[in-house]
């Protein structure tokens, strides 16, 4: 019987390959989806003036478990409308209150949500963002619906949102509930459930804001927007560089999501017998998929020749295998995935385990549940292992990194820091600007790298221990070796230090792993994304089909 292994993370866990991963069942807003369901929606609180300022809140419910979203809204002069994350002023801001908020919680709320950085709440808080208009695709809408008609639907696929957010914080941030004061509850045990119960609502406030600023411009006349449209509008989202040093910072965290994409894959491969309904599910869902690619909208070069790429890549499958194959043969995924992987590039073929995964939810449900992490567990460093077992550990598990010259300058161009003025991370040339020194400890290539040569230099030394009394400097670089002994996908095998690095496969590993639709960089730094777009409304909730996902928009 030939025996399928998970793909080796020397293969996977490359900035190219993980640039090039895409949404998926196991994707946290796709996944939030299936187990919402059956929860229970109302809206407690809708006190909006005539031109949509003012205090809304919704909660949803399951069994004894309630949480609430409260909405401000707020008059925001042009001059103020600002993305950067340190902004205190925006269109509105959002708060995830654990229960029903009582009237003092709202004049508390009231007082601090719209400041975001600058305000404070508290443990009663689980989750909290904000988020700017699309003034012109707001207004456009606004105007329509007051006139009796619905909005323009290519103007609204194209832009997809009324709003976008930036950051969405939770654990601790600004007095938020620490994460362990909600880490055990049974119905929010997957990956940010809280951050996309909170996106989710947010979403339906910004369809009852336009609803009702339209009717108090024309009360006789203004028509409510169309559910097809409103299901095609997402909530937009901001992410620049702020993202990136997550993955690095959470490598037991990155494992368990990389992991469950990759048992996913192998149980896949490993079905013996392909049943004809799941084979005419995958290729329903690839077909579907397709002919969602042409309205994926950029200005960006780097981005559009992706899309080229995949589109070539996926025209090639379905022409060269997928219309000739016998789908009763055995092992039929395994060699359906050989074939893909030896002729698409890496986007074609990640964007084909993507699609493997749809027909299979008990495969995909069940690995879910395992991709949050304890991280405190794994914190401590076994002292007493022994020095060759820590320079075995690095040969085997780092051989990616292992012949990279980090005296080269090409290879130590960039460093990451903090911006003083906008408090986010930021990525220089350490050759060109000042401020090297104030670095990050994010160069896990290089400090691995320096590790081996100084463990080769301590003939005398035979314990861990041992080692880090005179190598403090380095007791970080040790304690990612024990982690990744135990977490083959727990680490990034490249150079993100170097003269090539492309910081935005950063940003998309992680925003793949939430669901982000329709990538759309900005700079090689950040960009623009969609989430929830074409995702089922809540009162379609209950009856919805989780390949919303591929109808076209």
């Amino acid at each position: 019987m030939t025996s399928i292994n998970h793909r080796s993370a020397n293969d996977i866990m490359t900035l190219s390959r993980l640039g090039s991963f895409y949404q998926s069942k196991l994707s946290f807003l796709r996944s939030f989806i299936r187990e919402f369901k059956d929860w229970d929606f109302s809206t407690d609180l809708f006190e909006l003036d005539e031109n949509g300022y003012g205090t809304a809140v919704y909660s949803v419910k399951k069994n004894d478990r309630i949480y609430s979203l409260v909405c401000f809204a707020n008059e925001l002069d042009s001059r103020d409308r600002s993305d950067r994350v340190i902004a205190t002023k925006w269109d509105a801001a959002f708060v995830l209150h654990d229960g029903i908020p009582s009237e003092e919680d709202i004049i508390r709320l009231k007082k601090n949500v719209p400041k975001q950085e600058v305000g404070r709440v508290s443990y009663k808080e689980l989750t909290l963002s904000r988020a700017n208009k699309s003034v012109r695709i707001f207004e456009h809408t606004v105007e329509a619906l007051a006139s009796g008609n619905q909005p323009d639907k290519e103007l609204i696929s194209d832009v997809g949102y009324l709003y976008r957010t930036t950051a969405v914080y939770g654990s601790g941030k600004f007095g938020l509930a620490d994460r362990y004061r909600i880490k055990d509850r049974s119905e929010i045990c997957g990956p940010f459930r809280l951050e996309m119960m909170l996106v989710y609502l947010v979403r339906q406030f910004t369809f009852d804001q336009v609803n009702h600023i339209a009717k108090s411009r024309n009360p006789s006349n203004a028509v409510k927007l169309s559910h097809d449209i409103a299901r095609n509008l997402g909530i937009g989202n901001s992410t620049g560089l702020g993202m990136a040093p997550f993955i690095v910072n959470h490598p037991t965290l990155l494992h368990n999501w990389i992991y469950s994409r990759e048992e996913a894959l192998k149980q896949i491969r490993s079905i013996q017998k392909v049943d004809i309904e799941d084979f005419k599910k995958f290729k329903e869902c690839f077909e579907k998929s397709k002919l969602n690619i042409d309205t994926w909208k950029t200005d960006s070069e780097y981005q559009t020749k992706k899309i080229q790429r995949l589109i070539k890549d996926l025209d090639s499958f379905e022409k060269n295998y997928l219309l000739n194959i016998k789908f009763q043969e055995n092992l039929f995924w395994n060699k359906l995935y050989l074939w893909v992987a030896e002729h698409l590039s890496e986007e074609g073929t990640e964007y084909i385990v993507s699609m493997l995964m749809e027909p299979y939810d008990k495969i995909v449900d069940p690995l879910i549940q395992n991709m949050s992490s304890d991280e405190d567990l794994f914190f401590d460093i076994p002292g007493e292992r022994s020095v060759v077992d820590l320079i075995n550990i690095i040969n085997k598990n780092y051989s990616n990194i292992l012949n990279i010259d980090f005296n080269s300058n090409e290879e130590t161009t960039n460093f990451w820091f903090i911006s003083k003025n906008k408090e986010e991370p930021r990525v220089a040339n350490r050759y060109e600007e000042n401020g090297s020194t104030l670095e990050q400890p994010l160069a896990i290539a290089r400090d691995i790298s320096a590790l081996l040569k100084r463990l080769n230099e301590c003939q005398n030394t035979e314990t861990v221990a041992e080692f880090l009394m005179d190598n403090n400097d380095l007791r970080h670089a040790v304690r990612r070796c024990f982690i990744i002994e135990k977490f083959p996908y727990s680490e990034i095998q490249d150079n993100i230090i170097g003269a090539n690095l492309v910081p935005i496969d950063m940003l998309r590993l992680k925003l793949s792993f939430f669901g982000a639709q329709k990538f759309d960089p900005r700079s090689d730094k950040w960009l623009r994304i969609n989430m929830y777009q074409g995702a089922p409304l809540i009162n379609e909730l209950k009856t919805a089909n989780d390949t919303w996902i591929y109808n076209r928009l």
